[in-house]
């Protein structure tokens, strides 16, 4: 055949195809492309990357070996990869958990606010949680100004209950003074994490996972490491005072805020709380005193 014809013959294949083309072809391509996205998105800055690059020279050194035809490594590989499905499933849960997480966390999943709670539950929520939040700062301001260490974590909408395991359970009201005690400095609980669901405080002397992140400041301790650590695995929210400098540092997403004043931590807490403000974080701060205007004299 000549070249013509080889080209013509291409052509009319290409043209099979695209006639045979449906529309859920196109939605199962741009599925495919969309969850590929993301889950290279979701491991590019995590150790994940490392383990996937190993898998990748395996696979290549198994494609070696079998071309060779070395039936004793060929052996040996295939043993290893009789059950890579599930040494897939071993090597990246922390990623699966994370992803299966951040969909849980999606915005199709926020729609249980409407369907379970009213109204005036709402309501009732962020009139509790304005309490906690002023009980909150009060309390950090007098740590920051003593320069106890103290780190407290707020659950969100992913569940922290295998961290409070990790602590003592407590399931009390919060209060300036309860937040004072758990972080004494001679208090058996105050070298660990406190745990808040809600309006009341779940646990203390919790031990949190270490943010893996290698580029930040060697100034951090691991108290601040730590605060990093939860927020990169959760949608939770950390507040940290540091035992050296007394500075308030405010934790979301992997990214830490130093050096914060307490009016500052009262306006973050009431942003990403409330109830009313979670979907919308950008509200001007005037809002956000008013909200707190009755308790200036207390």
């Amino acid at each position: 055949m000549t070249f013509w014809d080889n080209l013509i013959s291409f052509w009319d294949k290409i043209s099979a195809v695209f006639l045979s083309f449906r529309v859920p072809d196109f939605l199962d391509i741009c599925f495919v492309a969309f969850v590929l996205y993301n889950l290279f998105k979701l491991i590019r800055e995590t150790r994940a990357v490392q383990l996937l690059k190993g898998l990748v020279l395996l696979g290549v050194l198994y494609f070696v070996i079998t071309t060779l035809n070395m039936q004793a490594s060929s052996y040996v590989f295939k043993k290893l990869f009789n059950d890579f499905i599930l040494v897939l499933i071993i090597l990246f849960q922390p990623e699966i958990r994370h992803a299966l997480e951040s969909v849980g966390r999606s915005k199709f999943t926020s729609l249980n606010m409407n369907l379970f709670g009213g109204k005036n539950d709402s309501e009732r929520f962020d009139e509790q949680m304005q309490k906690a939040i002023v009980e909150i700062s009060r309390a950090f301001a007098d740590m920051s100004n003593k320069k106890i260490g103290a780190i407290l974590v707020f659950e969100r909408e992913t569940l922290l209950g295998d961290v409070a395991s990790t602590g003592t359970i407590v399931d009390a009201s919060i209060s300036q003074e309860l937040i004072g005690n758990i972080f004494y400095p001679k208090s058996p609980l105050h070298d660990g994490a406190a745990i808040v669901r809600g309006d009341r405080l779940l646990a203390a002397g919790c031990i949190l996972p270490l943010t893996q992140d290698n580029q930040l400041s060697s100034e951090l301790g691991t108290r601040h490491r730590a605060g990093i650590g939860v927020t990169e695995q959760s949608d939770a929210l950390v507040i940290i005072v540091s035992e050296e400098t007394g500075a308030i540092s405010f934790a979301y997403k992997g990214v830490l805020k130093r050096g914060i004043t307490d009016s500052q931590l009262r306006e973050e807490l009431v942003r990403y709380l409330l109830s009313g403000n979670r979907e919308k974080k950008d509200e001007k701060s005037h809002k956000i005193k008013n909200i707190f205007g009755r308790f200036k004299n207390e």
